[in-house]
Formats: C-alpha cells, structure tokens, sequence
C-alpha cells in the first residue's frame, strides 16, 4: 500500500542508456547503488529510464519519495549551460539531462530528497545554473581524478585523495570529521558553481568534491566521489546512505519541508 506505515520509501536510481552486447541499448543501472539504497538507505530501489519518451519528471515525483543521481560514462551536454560541444566534452545524453536537470530543480523547490553522485553531482550544479570544466586533468595544478584503467574493480574504486570539508559546515557534521578520504573515478568537474550552490567540501588540488544546495527546504547532498562502493561498511558511505535514507522515509511519511519552510517553521 502506499500509505502504509511499514513500507520502504521509493528510491528512484536514474538509469543510464548503454549497449548490451555492442548491439542491444538497455536503461541500467549498477548493482551496488541498488546495494546501496536498499540496504543502508532502507529504501526500495527502482531504476528509472531516463528519457522523457518514457517518462515526465511530473510522474516520477508522485511516484517515488527520492532519487539517487547516479554516476554515468555520458557528460551533461554544454548546451546547458552556455558552452559549445567540444571533443574534451566526450559522450552525451540528452535523454538524461532531459530528466534530471528539471528533476532536481523540482527537487529543490519541493524539499523532496536528492543524492547526487559523480554525473549527478555535476547534474545537480548545471540544474542550478552552473558550468562544468570538461577535463580536470588538464587544469594547471591538478591531479588525474579519472578511473585507473586497469585493475579489479577493488582497485579501481580504491580510496585515492583525501576530501577536506568546511569547517562547521554540513558535511563536517554529517561525517563527524573534518576530512575524509574518498575514491576519484571521473573526468569533469565545477567550474562555476550554480546559484546556490555551497561547495562544502574540496580535494587536496583545489577540485570541489562535496556540495549542496543554500536553503533548500530538503536533502540535496551531493558528492563527486562514489559512495555506492562498499556503501555499508564504509564510514564515509554510510552516513551520507543513512541521512538520504531517512530524509526519503520522511517524504514517504508525508513530511513535506517546503510547506514547513513556507510556514517559517
């Protein structure tokens, strides 16, 4: 039942368009952010085809009570936000960002709960009126934060540089500690932060890491690394699952935070 009172609050995973197969196109999603929502968020988990012939952003509000916006190989297209389609740009989806750039901007005026991961964590900064930088190991002074290319899947999603977050500030008091130590497996990052956007956290090379959105009535974390991988026994992991989890439970409840805010409670 929907409104029941033991039920798990609807997690929307938004998929990513890819070919099984070189041949067969599917909407995926990885297993471990499924891992992830059901079993430290408390969430059940639906992947979500993200492209507008399916779907419209209104539907998949009523439906679920938050969204985990996933990593992906594909980069936000520069159209949106000013910049011409360069080859440093890489792949595309426009399906994608058909669907979660007016999410989350849906998102934030509702207070309905966000976890935006790597892609996501850049989706979410274009949303608000951000720019991204198409290949950060290219900026002077900057380290390759890209997958290794080689390896297991263990040493690929390694913990790689540490992420130093703002003292007092949300992140700090979510992780209990000033810094954290984090895995890196993407290409692009902030270049001009959106309107509202807090950057909260940073690498060691100065590339933002952690961010959410100023007076946003909900959740709206956001990070550029990947929690999802060993999300239940890592401690940076878990408690950034475990707050989503209970921002999404409260939705589900019926707690809507923008009504709250509108009220100046």
């Amino acid at each position: 039942m929907r409104n029941s009172p033991n039920r798990r609050p609807v997690i929307g995973i938004i998929g990513n368009m890819n070919l099984l197969n070189e041949s067969y196109p599917v909407h995926a999603g990885g297993t471990m952010n499924s891992q992830a929502v059901a079993d430290v968020a408390g969430g059940l988990p639906i992947i979500i085809p993200s492209d507008p012939h399916f779907v419209s952003v209104a539907e998949l509000l009523e439906l679920c009570d938050g969204f985990l916006l996933t990593g992906g190989r594909p980069n936000v297209h520069p159209s949106e936000y000013g910049e011409a389609e360069t080859p440093a740009h890489g792949d595309f989806d426009r399906c994608r960002d058909a669907i979660t750039l007016p999410l989350v901007r849906a998102c934030v005026e509702r207070g309905q709960p966000f976890l935006g991961i790597c892609r996501g964590f850049q989706e979410v900064n274009v949303a608000m009126g951000g720019t991204l930088y198409p290949e950060i190991r290219d900026l002077p002074g900057r380290m390759n934060h890209r997958m290794p290319p080689d390896g297991t899947i263990e040493e690929k999603f390694a913990l790689r540089h540490v992420v130093k977050f703002t003292e007092g500030g949300v992140f700090a008091g979510l992780m209990g500690a000033g810094e954290v130590m984090t895995n890196t497996l993407h290409g692009q990052g902030i270049c001009r932060p959106g309107a509202r956007v807090v950057i909260d956290g940073h690498a060691p090379d100065g590339t933002p890491e952690a961010i959410y959105i100023k007076d946003a009535p909900g959740f709206t974390l956001s990070v550029q690394w990947h929690p999802e991988w060993n999300a239940a026994n890592d401690p940076v992991s878990r408690p950034l699952f475990t707050a989503f989890g209970a921002a999404a439970a409260a939705w589900a409840a019926g707690e809507r935070p923008a009504l709250r805010a509108m009220a100046g409670a």
